[in-house]
C-alpha cells in the first residue's frame, strides 16, 4: 500500500483536514454510561458532516518506547486508580466545516435536553475535560 505524506505550507490557510481533539478522565464504574453518551454523540456528528470520530479508552498508559520516559497521561490528568484515560477526537475537512458541523450538532443536542433534562446526567466531570482545535501540520494516510 502505497503511504501519501502531507506537509502543511505554514503561510498557507489551505489545511487538509480539522481535528478537534479531547482528553478526559471518566470513573471506571461509568465506561458503559459514557460509551452508550459517545456513540449518540458519534451518530450526530457523522450525521451533520463529521469525516470520523473516534472515543478511544486508555490501553497502554505506560508504554516503553525506549529513550527518555514523556510525561504519563495518568499524572497530565491526575487520574486516580478508579479512573479511566480517554482521548477522544473527531476529523473535519476544515475549521470553517468544524463551525458549521457543531452548530448543526449543539442545536440538536439543546433540543433534545429541552425535552429530556434528566438524560444529560454526565457521567465523567466535564471541569477535567481538556479540549481544543488543531490544525494537522503533517498527515499520513494508506492509500
Amino acid at each position: 500500500m502505497a503511504m501519501i505524506a502531507h506537509e502543511l505550507n505554514l503561510a498557507s490557510n489551505n489545511a487538509m483536514s480539522y481535528v478537534d481533539g479531547f482528553v478526559l478522565v471518566v470513573p471506571k464504574k461509568n465506561v458503559e454510561a459514557y460509551r452508550k453518551m459517545a456513540k449518540e454523540g458519534g451518530k450526530s456528528w457523522m450525521k451533520h458532516g463529521a469525516l470520523g470520530y473516534f472515543e478511544c479508552m486508555g490501553d497502554d498508559l505506560n508504554p516503553n518506547m525506549g529513550g527518555p520516559t514523556p510525561m504519563r497521561f495518568q499524572k497530565l490528568t491526575k487520574a486516580k486508580p478508579t479512573e479511566t484515560v480517554w482521548f477522544s477526537f473527531i476529523v473535519y475537512k476544515s475549521r470553517k466545516h468544524r463551525d458549521q458541523v457543531n452548530k448543526k450538532v449543539m442545536k440538536e443536542m439543546d433540543e433534545y435536553v429541552s425535552k429530556h433534562p434528566e438524560k444529560m446526567i454526565m457521567p465523567f466531570d466535564l471541569k477535567r475535560m481538556a479540549y481544543g482545535g488543531f490544525k494537522p501540520m503533517v498527515e499520513f494516510w494508506k492509500k
